[in-house]
């Protein structure tokens, strides 16, 4: 089942200290503000939750794991301010995730373009099926992927990211985004997935929570300064997606 609730949907469920948190949205799981907001709030709240060690991100359905941002809402935009409320949402999110005192494990089942790469590039493991192809399009709309740059680069170098950047209409298969250390490991379905997430997410949660406090610390080296940086680039992304460039190449998508 997938939510038909135009702002998405949040759940978080827990057991044996693993804490499975799965958002939703009916346009392709894509994200809107209140739902980015949302997120950031439930990975900073599950951060410091005792009882858990283990997070894993995942999204409804057996397609899409995420189509990024909220065409409706990019439309929406009327000036700076706007938009760097919106670009915010990720940027808010990401750090989230990086700050996190809990080891995130990503679940990637489908297709991922924009924002939804640089999610899973901010988890610390990620899953994925065969058919998480993957795309950076922004640039066909007159943007760019400022915000999640840091965290895509950061797994799979700046190679990587300018091969997969300047190319927005080309998808990259699953095997490239391992090959390029986005991806941990792909299966060839999502139900040998789940099984081997179940398991390693089990094992995971039964290691010394310091260590792997300590250790995820250690991964995360030298990324403070992304709080201010993040929103450096927020604030550029929102002066962007009002140029005449971004606004008309937009307007084809306002219903």
């Amino acid at each position: 089942m997938t939510t038909n609730r135009e702002n998405g949907s949040l759940y978080t469920a827990i057991d044996n200290k693993v804490a499975t948190v799965e958002f939703g949205h009916p346009a392709g799981n894509s994200f809107v503000t209140e739902l980015l907001n949302r997120l950031a709030d439930e990975i900073n709240k599950l951060s410091e939750n005792k009882d858990i060690s283990v997070i894993i991100l995942r999204s409804e359905g057996k397609r899409a794991f995420c189509g990024g941002a909220s065409f409706e809402e990019l439309t929406a935009i009327g000036n700076m301010e706007e938009g760097k409320t919106f670009f915010s949402g990720f940027a808010h999110v990401i750090n989230a995730m990086r700050t996190c005192n809990k080891v995130i494990v990503g679940r990637v089942q489908g297709k991922t373009v924009g924002g939804g790469v640089g999610l899973a590039a901010a988890c610390d493991y990620v899953f994925a099926s065969v058919d998480a192809s993957i795309r950076l399009s922004e640039l066909t709309i007159g943007i760019a992927p400022l915000v999640i740059a840091p965290a895509v680069q950061r797994k799979i170098g700046t190679a990587g990211l300018s091969e997969l950047s300047l190319a927005p209409t080309e998808w990259q298969n699953a095997y490239w985004a391992k090959e390029k250390g986005l991806f941990a490991k792909v299966f060839d379905s999502i139900k040998e997935m789940d099984k081997e997430i179940d398991f390693f997410t089990q094992q995971l949660s039964n290691y010394n929570p310091e260590a792997l406090y300590k250790w995820k610390k250690t991964l995360w080296e030298n990324t403070e300064h992304w709080d201010k940086l993040l929103s450096e680039r927020a604030a550029i992304s929102g002066s962007l997606v009002l140029s005449e460039f971004t606004v008309n190449a937009l307007s084809k998508y306002k219903k």
